[in-house]
């Protein structure tokens, strides 16, 4: 095959593989029969068809219980990292809002609140007891108070209910350096009788992030049989999910924040659904027993936070999972680690990227090398190749042969300069994965504004360049390399290939900028390394 059809096919095909994640992404997983592993199918609503039943385990007494009667009031829990606010009928959660994050750069910007009102009407932090849905009994009573805690403070809010012979106790933990808040809930049986029922747990949110946000998509997630799952589609979770094989988490996630809830029992079912512009949840325990004397107890963990590896590791439940790379993740993990390294260097996530651009190309140095070396030779057999072309213009297959002939006597190999660009894709898409999930680098400047004015411009590396320079400058330099790159012998593949810039300069306008910066100061070192060759050559 003709050196100029290689290099037409590896560019495209590069552009396809590039872009197809963006402009068709891939379909939901399909998850098996109820047999299988991660089952996900179409279920009735959240409170759903009891399943068997299970017998109680006797487990300590509750400490004794004094609050008073609930009439409404709203309670707050301030840490260094959040502020939550309950109501005290049920312990629903109304808002939980991060200190550290805000919902947008410009300056005054809100908090972000995981937990918005308009979810309410779905009740985020409810209990259902066996399809019963207990913030709307009365007779709630809590014990505590707004609690204020410092780092390495723990504070407890305790919730009651009695209903239809039962007694429901909640017991919600908060952590001043944690976004984990834990729950237990204890089951008691007010008469001579056990009783036996089904517990769920549930959450609700209007989403993560805005939507139509191709980069940045709401969806729900749950880990389970070591495996992420993940369900996007509005048309699918209006049809509702369940998981129910070997549960570890499940909840509601965005490339920067997540929504969790992880249950330390076993058996525990996962079901989401989307109505009504809002995401809710639940995670059930069947065959919950409270017997005279035993309590039935059911346990689990929200996490409301970051979506860090760094804050997810430690909380546990395998929620540092849900940072999920792809199958490039054995790169993008180091090349973090290196940007990361870069930045307790210098400061400023920008100049992090270049300082790892640099470190990637002289890694690749030599592989680029010789991919310049290989065109440069290509160049030379031009002349002759166009002389082939025009003496066998009527016969392909004899043209073909020639040619093949050609580089078999001077010893040039076609694809020398396209094989070591393709082994450079595989850092691109981890690179690419690694900047695109990075809580770190949301609203992270760069140069946050315009030299001598004070226009907003580089100031948040994991949002699109607002004004397009950065991309028109990475396509300049990109059509800058190709003209110093030998032309094609073919004219015709020529003007495509000038077309190159162009399709690259429309995909990188909507770029998280971070991911431009990489790919022009790429360019422009290859600029460079290409200009030493031609110079030396």
């Amino acid at each position: 095959m003709e050196k100029n059809r290689v290099i037409l096919a590896t560019v495209l095909s590069f552009i396809v593989i590039i872009g197809w994640t963006y402009l068709f992404p891939p379909p939901p997983p399909q998850q098996a029969p109820a047999t299988a592993p991660a089952t996900t199918q179409t279920v009735q609503p959240i409170e759903g068809a009891a399943q068997p039943l299970i017998p109680g385990v006797p487990v300590p007494g509750a400490p004794e219980f004094t609050g008073t009667i609930a009439t409404g009031e709203r309670i707050t829990v301030t840490t260094p990292l959040f502020t939550a606010r309950l109501n005290a009928q049920g312990g629903l959660l109304e808002n939980f809002t991060l200190s550290e994050f805000r919902e947008t750069i410009q300056p005054g910007s809100a908090n972000i609140n995981l937990v918005s009102s308009a979810a309410m009407q779905k009740a985020p932090m409810g209990l259902i007891w066996s399809g019963q849905p207990t913030w709307m009994a009365e007779g709630w009573s809590f014990e505590g108070s707004d609690l204020n805690l410092a780092s390495g403070e723990e504070g407890m809010l305790r919730f009651a209910l009695e209903f239809a012979g039962l007694r429901l106790l909640r017991e919600l933990t908060f952590s001043g350096d944690s976004y984990l808040v834990r729950e237990t809930v204890r089951v008691q049986s007010l008469g001579d009788q056990a009783a036996v029922g089904r517990l769920a747990f549930t959450m609700a949110s209007t989403g993560l992030s805005s939507k139509g946000d191709s980069y940045n998509p709401t969806r729900m997630e749950w880990f389970s049989l070591g495996k992420l799952h993940e369900e996007g589609d509005i048309s699918d979770l209006a049809q509702g999910i369940v998981a129910s094989e070997a549960l570890s988490w499940g909840g509601l996630s965005s490339n920067y924040f997540l929504v969790a809830l992880a249950p330390t029992f076993e058996g525990a079912v996962f079901k989401g659904k989307y109505e009504e512009d809002i995401y809710r949840m639940a995670v059930e325990k069947d065959g919950i027993v409270a017997a005279p004397g035993v309590d039935g107890v059911a346990e689990v963990a929200y996490y409301f936070g970051p979506k860090s590896p760094k804050l997810l590791a430690p909380a546990g439940f395998e929620l540092d999972k849900s940072v999920n790379y792809g199958m490039f993740s054995f790169i993008a993990e180091p090349l973090l680690w290196l940007l990361d390294f870069f930045h307790g260097m210098v400061g400023n996530w920008g100049v992090a990227i270049i300082l790892l651009t640099v470190v990637i190309k002289i890694v690749f140095w030599p592989l680029s090398h010789k991919s310049y070396k290989s065109m440069l030779q290509m160049k030379k057999l031009q002349p002759m190749m166009m002389k082939i072309r025009e003496k066998h213009a009527d016969d392909r297959q004899k043209m073909n042969q020639e040619i093949m002939q050609l580089y078999k006597t001077y010893k040039v190999n076609p694809l020398g300069g396209c094989l070591p660009m393709l082994l450079q894709i595989p850092v691109f898409f981890g690179l690419y994965q690694a900047l695109l999930l990075s809580t770190e680098l949301r609203h992270a400047a760069f140069i946050s504004h315009i030299p001598f004015t004070d226009i907003i411009w580089l100031a948040d590396l994991s949002a699109k360049d607002p004004f397009y320079i950065t991309p028109l400058i990475m396509g300049a330099s990109m059509f800058l390399q190709q003209k110093m790159a030998p032309a094609p012998g073919d004219p015709v593949q020529a003007k495509i290939m000038l077309f190159m810039p162009i399709i690259f300069t429309a995909l990188f306008l909507s770029f998280p900028s971070g991911l431009v910066i990489y790919w022009l100061v790429n360019n422009v070192l290859s600029i460079f390394q290409q200009w030493l060759m031609m110079r030396k050559a």
